[in-house]
């Protein structure tokens, strides 16, 4: 079926191109406004949303006399995108360094590291990366005051929620009461899914907004030529189906339903075995399917005898993701 959109790009290299100081253009656009006590960044995945951070809270580190920055990213693997960054290779007058021992993204309990968000706190380190639940648990403990004269980056920000019930939210809200604390929030899509906002209107109207659109992004790639969208109807159920859409020769992403919803049919873990044996063309075969133990991906033979890598992202397991 032929695609119902197809965009051509300019292949500018317009998003990859680094200025003086080592910015991409939405960085640059984000560092224009480092002056504001709030920020939401609005930036498509990979147009350099936590290297923007970076740049925004050594500036106020460096400039704004703002005392400590504190990162905080939904899930632990996320934590490694603000890993120390040597800008000043590029041009930038200062280094992201961050200690490891202020890097509470490694394992462990979220609620022993409230002790450490603590000490961190209380002392003179200067850059700390934690998890939201870390964040949550934290705050409960410390309360908003020694958030005063910080800066909070919240990476995929839509994770919070106007919703009185919401944590994250109740944790933003609360320093935005206090109007002592500089926040950065950070998103790719500022749409929840849901029908809660992430904001309150009233709340959001203190944010000064940067918007950096997906079409300047891939505009802006060198290699990009095109993107097309298609579509293909069904009967019965997707996973039944899906053989008929689903190349084996070509790169490729299953982003499979939510269990809440209608399409599921079965749960996220049996929807990832059902796609693996259509691969196999249900071979019976042991060997046809086994997990590689140093890298964690699945080798899968297809009926044609070709061995395929893939990656299940599905599994919870944190140990199996991070890898």
């Amino acid at each position: 079926m032929p695609d119902f959109v197809n965009v051509t790009y300019a292949q500018t290299g317009a998003s990859q191109i680094q200025d003086s100081m080592g910015m991409r253009a939405m960085q640059a656009r984000a560092y224009a406004e480092r002056g504001a006590q709030y920020l939401l960044v609005k930036a498509p995945p990979a147009s350099g949303k936590s290297r923007a951070l970076m740049f925004i809270g050594l500036d106020k580190l460096e400039k704004q006399g703002i005392r400590k920055v504190i990162v905080a990213v939904p899930e632990r693997s996320i934590g490694s995108s603000f890993r120390s960054t040597k800008l000043s290779e590029q041009g930038f007058f200062r280094d992201w360094d961050v200690d490891e021992q202020w890097n509470l993204c490694s394992a462990g309990v979220d609620a022993s590291k409230v002790g450490k968000f603590q000490a961190f706190m209380e002392g003179e380190a200067q850059v700390l990366v934690c998890t939201h639940a870390t964040l949550r648990f934290a705050y409960d403990k410390i309360g908003p005051e020694p958030f005063a004269g910080c800066l909070l980056a919240v990476d995929e920000f839509h994770h919070a929620s106007a919703d009185a019930d919401s944590r994250l939210g109740e944790v933003v809200r609360g320093l935005l009461a206090e109007d002592k604390t500089h926040i950065v929030a950070m998103t790719g899509s500022y749409f929840r899914g849901d029908s809660v906002p992430v904001l309150r209107p009233e709340d959001e109207e203190r944010f000064t907004r940067i918007s950096y659109t997906y079409y300047e992004q891939l505009n802006g790639y060198r290699h990009l030529k095109t993107l097309g969208i298609g579509y293909h109807f069904y009967r019965g159920r997707y996973l039944d189906a899906i053989t008929e859409v689903l190349d084996p020769a070509k790169k490729t992403i299953v982003h499979i339903p939510n269990v809440n919803s209608a399409e599921a049919a079965v749960d996220k873990y049996e929807a990832v075995d059902r796609i693996l044996d259509h691969l196999t063309g249900n071979s019976a075969d042991a060997d046809a399917i086994v997990r590689d133990a140093d890298t964690g991906l699945y080798k899968v033979r297809l009926a044609n005898g070709r061995v395929l890598r893939v990656a299940d992202l599905v599994d919870d397991d944190q140990i199996k993701r991070d890898r």
